[in-house]
């Protein structure tokens, strides 16, 4: 019996599921806190008031990323098990036809049908279900779906991106609030993006450079929307 040793090597995509759900978490955030504050600095609204606003946005806005990533990560998991319960009821009742419709992936992918015939049918007697979850349904443990580590990521995750333009905010003179907040808020986002693109082996400066023109231009339609309520308030 002939061992092959797998020479090692590095791969990221085991970081997929928290990964996204952290860079979502904390990109939100940051660009979401930033915005509430610079929106209501803009209506020229005190400092105390956009302190709790900005608190209140934080709060709210962690619970309602650990709920909605719960909810529709969990909705991805229950379609999942869906399929597999009904791929382990079609192994059941016709083994035959489900290692032939193996048999013509492995085909499409480039085997002889002799190979591919083979190869099917050592697969399916190690782990038949297994083998059609990943194969058939691209469903492996790797991209599974994981509710709960999602909404715990994005929840921690949203609350820490949060806590920097709350920082800035509570420290930063009243007279030039907009400034220190836009200012340390598009740096906080250009490290985020950096530090997400490196672990998922990504360009840092496209990372960088993406998530920051876009929090940028959150953070601006916001602003605006501060200053034009400022000005109708008056009129209604």
């Amino acid at each position: 019996m002939v061992f092959l040793r797998r020479h090692p090597e590095r791969h990221r995509t085991d970081r997929i599921g928290w990964l996204r759900a952290a860079v979502l978490g904390a990109n939100d955030g940051i660009v979401s806190t930033a915005s509430l504050v610079l929106g209501v600095a803009a209506a020229n609204a005190s400092h105390s008031s956009i302190l709790v606003t900005g608190i209140a946005g934080l709060v709210a806005g962690a619970m309602s990323m650990a709920a909605g990533e719960y909810v529709s990560v969990h909705s991805q998991a229950d379609t999942e098990n869906a399929d597999l319960m009904r791929e382990r009821a079609e192994l059941q009742k016709d083994p035959a036809a489900e290692h032939r419709e193996l048999a013509g992936i492995y085909i499409a992918r480039g085997l002889t049908p002799d190979l591919a015939a083979q190869v099917a049918k050592q697969l399916m007697a190690y782990d038949a279900l297994a083998t059609h979850a990943r194969d058939e349904l691209g469903i492996s443990e790797t991209f599974s779906a994981k509710p709960i580590q999602a909404a715990l990521a994005s929840a921690a995750s949203f609350a820490v991106g949060a806590a920097l333009p709350m920082a800035v905010t509570a420290l930063a003179p009243e007279t030039s609030l907009m400034l220190w907040v836009s200012v340390t808020s598009l740096a906080f986002l250009m490290l985020l993006g950096a530090i997400a693109a490196k672990a998922g082996g990504a360009n840092t400066l496209i990372g960088a450079g993406r998530v920051t023109f876009w929090g940028a231009l959150a953070m601006a339609i916001t602003a605006g929307v501060g200053v034009l309520c400022e000005w109708v308030a008056p009129l209604i």
